[in-house]
């Protein structure tokens, strides 16, 4: 997964009787190419768009906090357009309805409101929440949870792999953990990465300002080699001084990661926000 957005430079501030939109948005990314709009494939953004220009009678582009992978999920996914203030006027009361009746069964939109013009869903937002499913039963995941829940053949060390991750904790190069892109940075700023054991339901939660392409999953995957003791908790954080991703990382799979929220600051910092990410991903 990876928090660019579509296009590197996002939406102009609203203006000429424009008013920016924010949206929440949830998905279900099992049958879904992952966000970002792909030719003759089904992807998150290409469905809202679609949907969004169908209500709306106008054409929309959406900036996103945190473009995600095929197959990942999101129940806390926000994202942002510039509309008409005279349409967005006349679908103020009825837009969360009438997207309803035309988006997918595996694509929601809870919330549409009114955003300050210096909100920017991408630039403006101050960390990331994700959370990792997986267990470790005999039997596999539960029926009705086998679209965020993976299944994992070998018992799991929790304890071990939540050592592990406390050690990558804070701002670091984590080039060995993610798939590079020209011209971006791989160094962030790790908040909080727990792991924890519910009977057979291992959790894994990472918040960080940003994360970087397949960088939630690399790091998931990372902590299993340690839960399944073939690395010691060490290991994970040495990896933090190479400049390049490490083949010896695994990826988990896509399926049991989910975006469960996005911090914003309070609207009078908007602005501020904004320049000084968008300065830093520079």
């Amino acid at each position: 997964m990876s928090t660019a957005a579509p296009h590197d430079e996002p939406a102009p501030d609203p203006g000429g009787g424009l008013v920016r939109l924010r949206l929440q948005v949830a998905y279900d990314g099992t049958a879904l190419s992952g966000w970002a709009r792909q030719p003759a494939r089904r992807t998150v953004q290409g469905e809202l768009e679609e949907a969004l220009a169908r209500v709306l009678r106008c054409p929309v582009e959406l900036t996103v906090a945190g473009r995600t992978d095929a197959g990942v999920h999101a129940t806390g996914q926000v994202a942002h357009a510039d509309v008409p203030r005279a349409v967005w006027e006349e679908q103020r009361g009825r837009l969360v309805r009438r997207l309803r009746g035309v988006l997918p069964p595996d694509v929601a939109v809870p919330a549409v409101d009114e955003a300050p013009p210096d909100f920017d869903a991408r630039f403006g937002a101050l960390a990331r929440h994700y959370v990792y499913r997986l267990t470790d039963a005999d039997g596999g995941p539960p029926p009705l949870r086998r679209a965020d829940t993976v299944g994992w053949p070998r018992r799991l060390d929790a304890a071990a792999m939540d050592r592990a991750a406390r050690l990558l904790l804070g701002e670091h190069d984590f080039a060995a953990f993610c798939r590079r892109r020209e011209g971006a940075t791989t160094i962030r700023t790790l908040l909080a990465l727990d792991v924890a054991r519910e009977d057979d339901l291992v959790t894994v939660s990472a918040s960080a300002d940003a994360f970087c392409h397949s960088m939630v999953r690399s790091l998931v995957g990372a902590l299993l080699a340690v839960g399944e003791g073939r690395r010691p908790p060490e290991w994970p954080a040495g990896l933090l001084g190479r400049t390049e991703r490490a083949g010896d990382v695994g990826v988990a799979p896509p399926g049991g990661l989910t975006l469960v929220r996005v911090d914003y600051p309070a609207d009078v910092d908007l602005a501020a926000r904004a320049r000084v990410t968008r300065a830093r991903r520079a």
